[in-house]
């Protein structure tokens, strides 16, 4: 997993893929329940490098929106596999996620509404 500090309020983080994904997950959910909520950041979670996701993962990343809506911040999730979008959308989780195509969509999305 590699974490890119896009600006002082949003960082990128880009997922490896199965089976490293739910332990970047994990630790993505560690290192940001241990952030002070006055430096909570937005979120953009990069999925081009992973095919699926499993519910191990799913469970992750409810986590990560609980901790992100608790300090007002938006998690955005981006280039997602069609499997794993399929995934979003059986589960209906496509209407509790932000998910755009790529990460520029998703920085963009977050710098306009901001």
């Amino acid at each position: 997993m590699a974490i890119q500090h896009w600006s002082d309020e949003i960082i990128v983080v880009d997922l490896s893929q199965e089976p490293e994904i739910n332990h970047d997950l994990e630790n993505l959910v560690e290192i940001l329940s241990q952030r002070d909520s006055r430096y909570s950041c937005d979120v953009v979670i990069d999925f081009s490098c992973v095919d699926t996701i499993t519910s191990e993962g799913l469970t992750e990343l409810l986590k990560l929106r609980k901790l992100a809506s608790q300090c007002g911040r938006r998690l955005v999730l981006c280039g997602l596999a069609p499997a794993a979008e399929g995934i979003f959308s059986v589960t209906g989780l496509t209407e509790l996620f932000e998910l755009t195509d790529d990460r520029f969509t998703a920085l963009a999305t977050l710098e306009m509404i901001g």
